[in-house]
């Protein structure tokens, strides 16, 4: 992975595109198969779209001082996996073993991206 702070904006823009999609499309569309109730994906694929925006506004304008930005989306993924957590957790009952498996895949995603999103803050220049 990358520790350049202007690609690693664009990383997290698509990958929370990627999140988006599978959140408020496919997941939605197999609802079965997955067990996530339908509002609890589609407030999840908006998060994700909100985070989006963030980090392609933060690619595109980037500035000289970025690493609060970087940290802060950094942050915000970190609390968006504990939602997520969270949301495992309340509906463990409802979920399947694919719809379990497709948020901790998500999830481990979300934290070795944040690693590296915290490894480049926090570097010295």
């Amino acid at each position: 992975m990358t520790s350049n702070p202007k690609q690693l904006f664009l990383i997290d823009c698509l990958g929370a595109l990627l999140s988006a999609i599978l959140l408020g499309v496919v997941l939605t569309s197999f609802e079965p198969i997955f067990g996530m109730p339908r509002n609890v994906l589609f407030g999840l694929a908006a998060l994700a779209c909100l985070f989006a925006i963030y980090s392609f506004w933060n690619h595109v304008r980037f500035k000289e001082n970025w690493r609060p930005y970087l940290q802060g989306i950094a942050i915000v993924n970190l609390l968006y996996c504990g939602l997520t957590a969270a949301l495992v957790v309340y509906f463990r009952q409802e979920l399947t073993k694919w719809g379990l498996l497709y948020f901790l895949l998500e999830m481990l995603v979300i934290i070795a991206l944040v690693l590296v999103e915290f490894k480049t803050v926090f570097r010295k220049n």
